[in-house]
């Protein structure tokens, strides 16, 4: 006996089934847009903007409270140091004073440090020896510089050869491997090259008075020592002239030369 036809489904999902799917998964995709939108919205705080506040050479504690009172999140990025601005009080800020930006936004403050900094002038590994000893003027002042040292003096010390003799922090000589503050006041002792000059004027004189005491003893035939320097001939001057000449190249005085 032959069996009856089951019932077909009726109306449009029963005869487009395949489109009646895509129909329903489109709706799904768009609802879940629609939610993900909403949540993105509420988690971003769409729409809504806050004016960030001035606390630029504000103290660290103040800011904060600002900041925190208005919404916003704090995040210190560094501490620098300026001598014109107090120590803990911000130097500057990111976002600037009056930028719109979302709510609850995270605010980067740049904080003067409460100490200055400080760095090893000389970092030769002798603890014991003066820091940049031995150095030419030009190379140890470019250290100083490259360092951040602001308030440097060059004093001439009476020596034979134009090098550095020694560096003061504040009036302390300072040795190698030691930390110094950048905002110390330094003074660079270098070398004048005048001491050699000195010395053969000096020696010139003592040489010039032997001869005069060997005259005056009705000397007649001497060979004078001129440090055995072999074939040396002297070249005599008048007595005024030498003497004059001796004294000007040996007056030295307080104010010109710092003796070391």
């Amino acid at each position: 006996m032959a069996q009856k036809p089951q019932n077909q489904p009726s109306g449009l999902a029963g005869r487009f089934p395949v489109l009646t799917n895509i129909v329903i998964i489109i709706a799904v995709a768009a609802l879940g847009l629609f939610i993900v939108y909403f949540a993105i919205a509420i988690f971003t705080k769409h729409g809504r903007t806050d004016q960030v506040p001035h606390v630029e050479n504000k103290s660290y504690t103040e800011a904060i409270r600002i900041l925190h009172d208005e919404g916003f999140q704090v995040d210190i990025r560094d501490s620098l140091y300026k001598d014109n601005v107090r120590p803990g009080y911000v130097i500057e800020q990111f976002p600037k004073a009056g930028s719109i930006v979302k709510p609850g936004r995270k605010i980067f403050l740049y904080i003067n440090a409460v100490h200055p900094k400080e760095v090893v002038i000389d970092d030769d590994n002798h603890p014991m020896e003066d820091a940049l000893k031995s150095f030419s003027p030009r190379s140890g002042l470019a250290r100083l510089q490259e360092l951040g040292f602001k308030n440097v003096r060059v004093v001439k010390v009476l020596g034979d050869n134009d090098c550095i003799v020694k560096v003061l922090a504040n009036g302390v000589p300072v040795k190698k491997m030691q930390k110094v503050p950048v905002n110390a006041s330094i003074v660079v002792q270098v070398y004048d090259g005048r001491l050699t000059e000195i010395r053969d004027s000096l020696q010139n004189e003592e040489l010039m008075a032997t001869r005069a005491e060997q005259l005056s003893n009705g000397a007649t035939n001497f060979e004078p020592d001129y440090g055995g320097a072999a074939g040396y001939v002297p070249d005599y001057p008048s007595e005024s002239k030498s003497s004059q000449k001796s004294s000007e190249e040996t007056t030295v005085t307080e104010e010109e030369i710092e003796f070391y």
